[in-house]
């Protein structure tokens, strides 16, 4: 199960940016996957509480949102929707497209959690630029 080594790096990402930030706690992961990616959005999710375990993400939710499947069209110029298994333009239903997402997974942000004195989380939530895991 590829899914359980792509938690593994996404974590080891997210722990960096934690402890860069002195974070006691990652509250939650918001990761964006096309269908084209090669991740299945499912598996990510059983396999990232055994990826936690022991770190600092060990009580985070793993918020997953799917992207959709964008092509150009090289015939008529353009931008649309497309399904998996037809990436033809919905316009004109040339076969000559080009794909412009779909296919990626970005890790889009993290909230981190500090604590205060009385050992109550207050959390701090940090927003990351998208970019690819």
């Amino acid at each position: 199960m590829h899914e359980l080594s792509i938690c593994r790096q996404t974590l080891k990402q997210v722990i960096e940016i934690a402890q860069d930030n002195n974070a006691y706690s990652v509250q939650s992961i918001t990761l964006k996957i096309g269908p084209l990616s090669g991740v299945e959005a499912s598996l990510l999710k059983q396999a990232f509480p055994f990826a936690a375990q022991q770190t600092l993400a060990e009580n985070a939710q793993l918020i997953i949102e799917e992207l959709p499947v964008r092509v150009k069209c090289a015939q008529c110029g353009a931008e649309s929707e497309a399904k998996v298994n037809d990436l033809r333009c919905t316009l004109c239903a040339s076969e000559q497209t080009q794909l412009l997402s779909g296919d990626e997974m970005l890790l889009v942000s993290i909230e981190l959690g500090d604590h205060v004195a009385d050992n109550e989380p207050v959390n701090n939530k940090q927003s990351l630029e998208s970019g690819h895991v």
